[in-house]
């Protein structure tokens, strides 16, 4: 995604416009994408993600069959 580069490059003073253009990306989208940068799903994402790391730090020695049973179990 290329939108966090547009929005470090505005910081920086390049036009949101110009970096859009080179990018060859709309605008109306990126604007979209700053009302609600992280999605519902970037969450569940997220959450699933921290549920195995925690299964494997507390039992480093379980492979991925248990890391699937944890996933299961977490939601």
């Amino acid at each position: 995604m290329s939108y966090p580069l547009v929005q470090h490059l505005a910081a920086d003073g390049v036009a949101v416009t110009v970096t859009c253009r080179v990018l060859k990306i709309a605008r109306q989208p990126h604007y979209r994408w700053l009302a609600t940068p992280v999605t519902d799903a970037e969450y569940e994402q997220a959450d699933r993600a921290n549920v195995l790391f925690d299964a494997h730090r507390e039992d480093p020695e379980f492979g991925y069959r248990f890391l699937v049973d944890e996933a299961r179990e977490g939601g």
